[in-house]
């Protein structure tokens, strides 16, 4: 698949699907800087040893990358093709290439099984390791993924995206505002219902519905949950934490007729 070109008219940038190895080993680089150096994730031997952040998904995935012009203070580790450097990176998997591989990533926390059964007339798509270097994390960086993950949506007839998204740290309490309205408010209806593995399960609702400030914890949340929750996403029933990415994660669904048609306007219409 080749990318309709879309540009930022600022900073310069662009956004594109990698097209070999070596694109994929500078998003790993870029995940092993984010996850790892600033967030905390502890790296196994080998992604210690080669500073990427990898596993056996990202060869099956396809790779989003958004990139600015090379130029003197860019990181020569983050370049690709010698003139541009990646600064944001997603990384989508089609359900079709998923059965053929073992399934999906996040099945090791969510217990997705029933849904895709329940959903067998339609097309899933897992999106993660979502991850944009810090001084670009704004606007334009964001906006481009999207722009992406739409095309690509749009050009493999993709009917639903899921995915885990993340809050910082492995203490629940530390979040009970934003975990607490996510598990009162935006649960999935009955036919869209996802649960986190029982082994696995935390329950979102540290408080009683009626002690949440819903204005407050909508403010509070990681901003990736909050512009899926303003697309039309619903959240699955349960947390999990993640000691090896220091993270508490939650399970996100988005059905494509859940989507707010304001969107299309700015990203084209499902049909196009």
């Amino acid at each position: 698949m080749k990318l309709e070109p879309h540009f930022s008219k600022r900073l310069d940038l662009g956004i594109k699907l990698a097209k070999s190895g070596a694109h994929v080993a500078v998003a790993q680089r870029l995940r092993y800087r984010v996850f790892h150096e600033e967030l905390g994730a502890a790296p196994d031997a080998l992604t210690l040893e080669t500073k990427r952040d990898q596993d056996r998904f990202d060869e099956i995935c396809d790779h989003l990358l958004v990139t600015r012009a090379r130029t003197e203070t860019s990181n020569p580790e983050l370049c690709i093709d010698d003139d541009e450097e990646v600064v944001g990176t997603y990384r989508m998997l089609r359900q079709s290439i998923a059965k053929q591989n073992g399934g999906f990533y996040s099945q090791s926390e969510f217990d997705v099984e029933p849904l895709l059964a329940r959903k067998s007339d339609l097309s899933f798509l897992e999106l993660g390791r979502s991850c944009v270097l810090a001084q670009y994390r704004g606007t334009p960086v964001i906006e481009l993924l999207w722009q992406g993950i739409w095309n690509y949506v749009r050009h493999h007839k993709v009917d639903a995206m899921f995915g885990c998204a993340s809050f910082d740290g492995t203490d629940p309490e530390c979040h009970a505002d934003t975990l607490s309205f996510l598990g009162h408010h935006t649960k999935l209806p009955d036919e869209w219902h996802a649960r986190a593995h029982d082994q696995h399960y935390v329950d979102m609702k540290r408080k009683a519905a009626d002690a949440i400030d819903c204005r407050k914890a909508m403010l509070s949340l990681p901003p990736l949950i909050k512009g899926y929750l303003r697309l039309g996403s619903y959240i699955g029933e349960g947390a999990v934490i993640d000691k090896t990415f220091n993270t508490i994660d939650v399970l996100v669904v988005l059905p494509i007729s859940s989507i707010n048609p304001r969107y299309f306007a700015h990203f084209g219409a499902p049909t196009n």
